[in-house]
Protein backbone atom coordinates (compact mmCIF):
# COMPACT_ATOMS: atom_id res chain seq x y z
CA UNK A 1 0.00 0.00 0.00
CA UNK A 2 2.83 2.40 0.10
CA UNK A 3 4.05 2.21 3.61
CA UNK A 4 8.18 2.16 3.88
CA UNK A 5 8.23 0.86 7.24
CA UNK A 6 5.40 -0.58 10.15
CA UNK A 7 6.16 -1.53 13.74
CA UNK A 8 4.80 -4.65 15.45
CA UNK A 9 6.18 -3.47 18.87
CA UNK A 10 5.94 -7.20 20.05
CA UNK A 11 8.79 -7.87 17.69
CA UNK A 12 11.07 -4.70 18.08
CA UNK A 13 11.18 -1.93 20.16
CA UNK A 14 10.14 2.02 18.46
CA UNK A 15 13.32 2.89 19.91
CA UNK A 16 14.82 0.23 17.54
CA UNK A 17 12.94 1.43 14.46
CA UNK A 18 13.94 5.04 15.57
CA UNK A 19 17.48 4.02 15.78
CA UNK A 20 17.49 2.04 12.00
CA UNK A 21 15.38 5.24 10.46
CA UNK A 22 18.13 7.61 11.78
CA UNK A 23 15.50 9.12 13.75
CA UNK A 24 16.38 12.10 16.38
CA UNK A 25 12.90 13.45 16.99
CA UNK A 26 10.04 11.15 17.25
CA UNK A 27 7.05 10.01 14.73
CA UNK A 28 4.76 12.35 13.73
CA UNK A 29 2.05 10.31 13.01
CA UNK A 30 1.05 7.38 15.29
CA UNK A 31 -1.39 4.76 14.94
CA UNK A 32 -2.94 2.41 18.21
CA UNK A 33 -4.28 -0.21 16.38
CA UNK A 34 -4.82 -3.49 18.50
CA UNK A 35 -5.72 -1.83 22.12
CA UNK A 36 -2.36 -2.71 23.41
CA UNK A 37 -2.00 -0.17 26.75
CA UNK A 38 1.54 -0.74 26.67
CA UNK A 39 1.88 0.12 23.36
CA UNK A 40 0.00 2.87 23.44
CA UNK A 41 2.31 4.72 26.12
CA UNK A 42 5.46 3.77 24.22
CA UNK A 43 3.42 5.23 21.03
CA UNK A 44 2.88 8.40 23.09
CA UNK A 45 6.61 8.35 24.22
CA UNK A 46 8.34 8.44 21.29
CA UNK A 47 5.54 10.88 19.45
CA UNK A 48 7.48 13.87 17.64
CA UNK A 49 6.04 17.59 19.14
CA UNK A 50 2.61 18.60 17.55
CA UNK A 51 2.31 14.64 16.10
CA UNK A 52 -1.38 13.11 15.79
CA UNK A 53 -2.56 9.92 17.22
CA UNK A 54 -5.31 7.84 15.73
CA UNK A 55 -6.72 5.50 18.78
CA UNK A 56 -8.46 2.73 16.71
CA UNK A 57 -7.73 -0.06 18.74
CA UNK A 58 -10.11 -0.23 22.07
CA UNK A 59 -7.64 -0.48 25.25
CA UNK A 60 -8.71 -2.26 28.77
CA UNK A 61 -11.00 0.13 30.62
CA UNK A 62 -8.53 0.75 33.17
CA UNK A 63 -5.22 1.88 30.70
CA UNK A 64 -3.58 4.80 31.96
CA UNK A 65 -1.38 6.83 30.14
CA UNK A 66 1.11 9.77 31.02
CA UNK A 67 -0.69 12.75 30.35
CA UNK A 68 2.88 14.94 30.26
CA UNK A 69 3.21 13.24 26.98
CA UNK A 70 0.33 14.37 25.55
CA UNK A 71 0.22 18.09 26.95
CA UNK A 72 4.20 18.98 26.69
CA UNK A 73 4.46 17.63 23.07
CA UNK A 74 1.12 19.04 22.23
CA UNK A 75 0.08 15.93 20.59
CA UNK A 76 -3.36 15.66 18.75
CA UNK A 77 -5.21 12.23 19.92
CA UNK A 78 -8.64 10.86 17.76
CA UNK A 79 -10.53 7.94 18.47
CA UNK A 80 -12.45 6.68 15.74
CA UNK A 81 -15.82 8.14 16.11
CA UNK A 82 -13.31 11.70 16.46
CA UNK A 83 -12.58 11.74 12.62
CA UNK A 84 -14.44 13.78 10.31
CA UNK A 85 -16.57 12.05 8.66
CA UNK A 86 -17.13 14.39 5.62
CA UNK A 87 -13.00 14.85 5.25
CA UNK A 88 -12.51 11.41 5.49
CA UNK A 89 -15.23 11.06 2.60
CA UNK A 90 -13.16 13.32 0.52
CA UNK A 91 -9.96 12.35 1.10
CA UNK A 92 -10.70 8.86 0.51
CA UNK A 93 -12.34 9.87 -2.93
CA UNK A 94 -9.58 11.93 -3.62
CA UNK A 95 -7.23 9.18 -3.37
CA UNK A 96 -8.69 6.61 -5.22
CA UNK A 97 -9.63 9.15 -7.99
CA UNK A 98 -5.70 9.62 -7.87
CA UNK A 99 -5.11 5.46 -8.42
CA UNK A 100 -5.21 4.24 -4.66
CA UNK A 101 -5.25 0.22 -5.25
CA UNK A 102 -7.16 -1.47 -2.18
CA UNK A 103 -7.08 -4.63 -3.36
CA UNK A 104 -3.98 -5.40 -1.20
CA UNK A 105 -5.41 -5.08 2.05
CA UNK A 106 -9.01 -7.49 0.68
CA UNK A 107 -8.46 -10.96 2.19
CA UNK A 108 -11.73 -12.57 1.83
CA UNK A 109 -14.90 -12.55 0.40
CA UNK A 110 -18.07 -13.40 1.33
CA UNK A 111 -22.16 -13.65 0.45
CA UNK A 112 -23.75 -11.39 3.37
CA UNK A 113 -25.97 -14.79 4.45
CA UNK A 114 -22.16 -16.16 5.69
CA UNK A 115 -21.57 -12.96 7.95
CA UNK A 116 -21.30 -14.77 10.71
CA UNK A 117 -18.15 -16.91 9.21
CA UNK A 118 -17.14 -12.97 7.86
CA UNK A 119 -16.60 -12.41 12.00
CA UNK A 120 -15.14 -15.31 12.31
CA UNK A 121 -12.22 -14.58 9.85
CA UNK A 122 -11.92 -10.98 11.14
CA UNK A 123 -11.93 -12.23 14.69
CA UNK A 124 -9.02 -14.85 14.12
CA UNK A 125 -6.37 -11.83 13.73
CA UNK A 126 -5.97 -13.94 9.87
CA UNK A 127 -7.10 -11.22 7.52
CA UNK A 128 -7.26 -7.72 6.15
CA UNK A 129 -9.95 -6.13 5.30
CA UNK A 130 -13.80 -8.68 4.84
CA UNK A 131 -15.98 -7.55 1.99
CA UNK A 132 -19.63 -9.01 2.78
CA UNK A 133 -21.15 -8.82 -0.70
CA UNK A 134 -25.11 -7.76 -0.36
CA UNK A 135 -25.28 -8.69 -3.76
CA UNK A 136 -26.06 -12.04 -3.43
CA UNK A 137 -29.97 -11.64 -1.76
Amino acid sequence: MGATRAINVQRESLDEAMRELAMQEGFDVGLEIRGNAAAFRELLRTMHHGGSVAILGIPPGDTAIDWNQVIFKGLTLKGIYGREMFETWYKMASLLQSGLKLEPIITHHFAVQEFERGFETMGSGQSGKVILDWSTL
